[in-house]
């Protein structure tokens, strides 16, 4: 009998709600737009799915509408993800280009969102996900989609937090935005103002990131996010007002030798400095350099040692975890 109850109980505590706390000593997944590898990026759909999946944070890309609003979306332009070419063909600008900048938010909600495409050719990039013009998708703000996983933690028990990115600041403030401020303020609105909440904030511009620490004096959780060799030249000083950074994973890999990678050594500096180290991005159909996308993940997980990555599938990274 002893037996049997122990059993149950068993059965209980892994049918439990699994409530996540937020501590930045363990390895974290961040959804990547959402589950973007099965519905399209940045789409509220996309966004609920990958809280389903329970990652650790759900990443959310930032750009300013014509009246100030925060959209999430990945990029400045609307025209590789949108029908925008369609509904307003007159409002590219000389490049040719549809920015998000340049519409309102009620314009922008007119809107349908289909899996990224490539506005030349009209031909989606990754062609084995959710079918190209299918579904009713449409944009949304930062707003909506902080109450959409703030609801659904209440609702679930969990505590899933958020990873927001101000994207190209330079160009907001040519065009008079003042796109880190409004972003700022929303997320304190919300609850969001220091490294024990569940937010933390990226950007790829150093000089605005470290202005979002001393001038702003804000008390997140700071992320530099990396490209290229010259960004991580003076890791110290981002060291000062940086909590980690969020290199592509390609700057980790140096070679192989006799089919075993071999590393760069930012990982190892950057965790010598208390820096957490995220790479971008695990996919599961896209993972250049590696036969598998198991030998990514165990490559730069176990073998590296990173502190949490990025991934358009949440699901297949916390599985590798989870058996790990």
């Amino acid at each position: 009998m002893k037996s049997i109850l122990l059993f149950l109980i068993g059965l209980c505590l892994l049918n439990k709600p699994h409530i996540q706390k937020t501590k930045m000593n363990k390895k974290i997944v961040i959804a990547h737009r959402g589950a973007s590898g099965y519905l399209p990026e940045h789409t509220l759909e996309a966004k609920a799915m990958a809280h389903a999946m329970n990652p650790q944070f759900i990443e959310q890309d930032l750009v300013l509408s014509k009246d100030n609003v925060p959209i999430v979306i990945h990029d400045i332009y609307l025209d590789d993800v949108t029908d925008v070419a369609k509904k307003f063909p007159n409002r590219k600008r000389k490049d040719k280009r549809y920015y998000v900048i340049d519409f309102t938010f009620n314009e922008l909600q007119t809107l349908k969102v289909t899996e990224r495409f490539n506005p030349k050719t009209g031909k989606q990039v990754y062609k084995n996900r959710y079918p190209i013009w299918k579904g009713n998708f449409k944009l949304h703000s930062l707003q909506e989609e902080i109450e959409l996983i703030q609801g659904l933690n209440a609702s679930t028990g969990k505590n899933i937090g958020i990873y927001p990115e101000i994207k190209d600041p330079a160009f907001h403030q040519k065009e008079g935005k003042k796109i880190t401020e409004i972003v700022l303020k929303i997320l304190s609105n919300y609850g969001y103002n220091s490294k024990k909440d569940n937010c933390i904030l990226q950007c790829f511009d150093v000089k605005e990131l470290e202005r979002i620490r001393v001038e702003l004096k804000s008390d997140l959780f700071l992320v530099y996010l990396t490209e290229f060799e010259n960004d991580v030249k003076n890791l110290r000083h981002i060291a000062t007002f940086a909590d980690g950074i969020g290199p592509w994973y390609q700057q980790i890999l140096d070679k192989k030798i006799e089919g075993k990678w071999q590393f760069t050594s930012l990982v190892s500096d950057a965790h010598k400095l208390g820096l957490k180290v995220h790479p971008y991005t695990f996919r599961a159909d896209a993972y250049d350099g590696f036969s598998s996308f198991e030998e990514m993940m165990e490559t730069l997980f176990v073998e590296v040692n990173i502190d949490g990555a990025f991934t358009d599938f949440p699901d297949k990274v916390i599985a590798f975890l989870n058996n790990k």
